[in-house]
């Protein structure tokens, strides 16, 4: 590990690591696994030598194990994820290049089809085997990341202390299922996508699900602020940007949000959770996804608000170092 700052407990490192085999819930597996991550923080140590301040960060759909890099307004010196009080583990998810996926193993269409659990699996079993223990103090995801901390906390309820989930929800549905049976549809329309070379139809075929995605991408408030001439700048610049997402990666991906739903499992869930919802996000509502976690989860505090996304996509996390730190405070190691 390399330190880094003046602290040399602080380390900071990008690494590739494999698994020696990885089992499917669908019985299916796939040897040398690939698993992309990066560290950053102080680890701290029981009295048996485990890790007692680790927390797993969980990107969003089009993330990586480098997403964590974009949570620095939380994890500077003094803010609520100080990397002198804590330990993330940023793991690149399943299906997503950089780790184990359609196209990194070059299996395409033929790779195996994974559900959520599988995601939480492939990264349980990599912190088991890496730090030796699948004890972790949290759990942090954001968007799909939320779907991963929802998972684990309902699958495995003793992993953790708590989860932070932050614009996501707990089960496709409604106009989330409708967006993604679309995209499926799309792609399924694709003479190519099965044939063994990557052609320039399938190219297209991700121009049309980008700009569906598109649609999702900001809040009412931002779409109704802007001009037609600005949505189709910034529109030809998501999908320009999209073009670099293997269809076979995306399609898989797609299948396994369409099997998302944890609802009848959120009572298993003994961790201390906050949920942090937009008011005016677009794809996630605090009416149908964040305000039933009150009855469902036993232990759940909720934070609504907005989060000022501007029309680059930022975020300012600032607004809401005040709900973290108290939060966070029961949890110090």
């Amino acid at each position: 590990m390399i330190s880094i700052l003046n602290n040399p407990n602080i380390v900071y490192e990008y690494s590739k690591d494999s698994l020696e085999k990885f089992e499917f819930e669908n019985g299916k597996i796939l040897e040398n696994v690939e698993v992309e991550y990066v560290v950053k923080g102080a680890p701290k140590y029981d009295k048996d030598g485990n890790i007692e301040n680790m927390v797993i960060f969980c990107h969003n759909y089009d993330g990586s194990s480098f997403s964590i890099d974009g949570f620095s307004q939380l994890t500077a010196e003094g803010k609520p994820f100080d990397f002198n009080e804590y330990f993330f583990v940023s793991i690149t998810s399943l299906g997503v290049p950089g780790s184990c996926s359609p196209s990194s193993t070059n299996l395409r269409y033929n790779f195996p089809k994974y559900s959520f659990k599988d995601k939480v699996n492939f990264k349980r079993q990599f912190i088991k085997e890496k730090f030796g223990s699948n004890q972790v103090l949290g759990i942090v995801g954001r968007g799909l990341g939320g779907y991963e901390a929802y998972t684990w906390a309902c699958e495995y309820s003793e992993d953790m202390e708590f989860i932070i989930v932050l614009s996501s929800s707990f089960k496709t549905n409604g106009y989330r299922y409708v967006v993604a049976r679309g995209i499926e549809s799309v792609i399924e329309a694709s003479d190519n996508f099965y044939s063994d070379v990557y052609s320039e139809s399938l190219s297209k075929t991700m121009v049309s699900i980008n700009k569906i995605l598109y649609s999702n991408y900001f809040s009412r408030r931002i779409f109704q602020g802007m001009s037609n001439d600005e949505i189709d700048v910034l529109m030809d610049e998501y999908v320009d940007d999209g073009l670099f997402i293997d269809i076979y990666d995306f399609k898989f991906q797609n299948d396994s949000i369409l099997g998302y739903d944890v609802e009848d499992k959120l009572s298993d869930i003994q961790a201390k959770t906050l949920v942090i919802s937009p008011t005016d996000d677009l794809y996630f509502s605090p009416e149908f996804d964040t305000l039933p976690l009150k009855e469902l989860i036993n232990d759940c505090e909720l934070y609504l608000f907005d989060l000022h996304i501007d029309n680059l996509n930022n975020i300012d996390y600032a607004k809401f170092i005040e709900t973290l730190s108290p939060f966070l405070e029961q949890f110090k190691k």
